[in-house]
């Protein structure tokens, strides 16, 4: 079995910028180092109020990454012209909300499908692949699967945020099902949110899992060891 490809975030090294308003630190940077230490793509979340990654940030990592750009993105069509425009390898659809700290759940497939085959079929053209954030339950990876994606990535927060052992070990089992049937039906798997060292291990076991996306946790273990090292140990606690 290949080794789950680890997918690294880097919005809060904007928004970390953004505290200050000045121009430090500098996310197309970060982005360079996670890749010369092993991280398999960088993801961006280019949000509607802009508030961590800019349009001129996607636009130069968009310039500088030579693994794969994820490109998490509302399904709008302001944010959707951009896309296509920097034509990023992949687009990451998620529900977005203003008021929210970070994504709190899963995209409602079922209830926005039209616009997501939409969507999904002028990426298709520009050969750009989708990817839809769902929560990891039956109904989403089923209606994911009509939408006319490529791929889905099962939001882990309830995993990472179970209270004891017996809670993770359901939550995890939750996310096993929920990507058996997501391989079953033809979808590429992911996962991500609130991943990090000490719960991903179990996490890539899971066999269908191909790739994960992590963010805040690498980029708060960077500040003690710096982000080379930071991502270095995730991807050595994965091959484990």
């Amino acid at each position: 079995m290949d080794p789950v490809r680890l997918g690294v975030n880097i919005d809060h090294v904007a928004t970390l910028r953004q505290a200050r308003g000045g121009t430090e630190p500098e996310p197309v940077i970060a982005a360079g180092i996670a890749e010369l230490a092993g991280a398999d793509s960088i993801t961006i979340h280019l949000r509607e109020d802009r508030r961590h990654i800019r349009d001129r940030d996607l636009r130069l990592i968009r310039e500088t990454v030579q693994t794969k750009l994820n490109l998490e993105m509302a399904c709008t069509s302001e944010i959707i012209g951009i896309a296509l425009d920097v034509g990023p390898e992949q687009v990451t659809l998620v529900p977005e909300r203003r008021q929210e700290l970070t994504t709190e759940g899963g995209l409602d497939v079922r209830g926005a499908l039209d616009s997501i085959r939409s969507a999904a079929e002028r990426f298709a053209e520009a050969g750009t692949r989708v990817s839809l954030f769902i929560d990891p339950d039956a109904e989403a990876v089923r209606a994911a699967a009509e939408s006319g994606t490529q791929c889905v990535e099962l939001h882990t927060g309830s995993y990472a945020n179970a209270k004891n052992e017996a809670q993770a070990t359901q939550r995890l089992s939750e996310l096993a099902h929920a990507a058996t049937l997501a391989r079953s039906l033809g979808l590429w798997v992911y996962a991500g949110h609130g991943l990090n060292y000490a719960n991903i291990r179990p996490l890539v076991r899971i066999p269908e899992v191909e790739e994960v996306n992590i963010g805040h946790s690498i980029i708060s273990r960077a500040i003690f060891t710096g982000l080379d090292q930071a991502v270095r140990e995730m991807k050595d606690l994965m091959r484990r």
